[in-house]
């Protein structure tokens, strides 16, 4: 009974042993799992660009409310200041009563 025992684990062993991966299935294998990183791979990077683009979507919507934000002052500003213009100043007198320094003038009254 005890080589009955013997003789059917080792049969056994080396029936495990002789089902195992041959050179075909394991270059299947690895096929398999490069295809899954490259495919992995190719959605990280979609992701990453999709990131880029909205990134850069955000930067030119910030851009753009800058400057319409900048033209709209530069456009008040230079309505306030055309509003303050009521043409040209007053002409001071050719002959003053009296001069801005000093005495009076020779030949004034």
């Amino acid at each position: 009974m005890k080589k009955i025992f013997s003789f059917v684990a080792v049969s056994a062993m080396v029936a495990l042993v002789s089902c195992g991966p041959d050179a075909e299935a394991e270059a299947k294998r690895i096929a398999d799992s490069t295809r899954a990183a490259d495919s992995i791979a190719a959605i990280e990077m979609a992701a990453k660009a999709q990131a880029d683009s909205t990134r850069m979507a955000d930067s030119m919507a910030a851009v753009r409310v800058k400057w319409v934000a900048d033209s709209t002052r530069i456009a008040d500003s230079t309505e306030a200041a055309n509003k303050g213009k009521g043409g040209t100043k007053p002409k001071a007198p050719k002959n003053p009563e009296t001069p801005k320094v000093g005495g009076t003038r020779p030949g004034a009254k």
